[in-house]
């Protein structure tokens, strides 16, 4: 085998081969790598991933229902509270998704959307 690699032009040793070989494995395995590389790719790509959707709709959805607990305290409408109930699982929903996107995607990928 040759100790030279197609790209670099660079020697490697047997044992340097083979480290690099676990290393290339172990990162293949790693499905979140997997996917924020294959969404920094598509970024880079020209074709940008939409992240104002999320941020907005959960923005709606929380004002959305802070009103409808706040009439439906006030005036007592049972209406009123029970469409709170059915509003605010998505309201957790949404901002545990925001939260998950926002832990996920790291300082380095904050500062290239600048």
């Amino acid at each position: 085998m040759n100790d030279r690699s197609d790209r670099d032009d660079v020697v490697l040793s047997p044992h340097e081969r083979l480290a690099l070989r676990r290393i290339e494995a172990e990162l293949s395995g790693d499905r979140r790598l997997t996917r924020r590389m294959h969404r920094l790719l598509h970024h880079r790509a020209g074709r940008p991933v939409s992240r104002r959707g999320l941020p907005l709709s959960t923005a709606a959805l929380l004002s959305a229902s802070v009103f409808l607990v706040v009439m439906g305290v006030r005036t007592s409408d049972p209406v009123l509270l029970w469409c709170f109930a059915a509003l605010w699982p998505l309201t957790l929903l949404q901002a545990f998704r925001l939260l998950c996107r926002v832990t996920e995607a790291g300082p380095e990928t904050k500062t290239s959307d600048r």
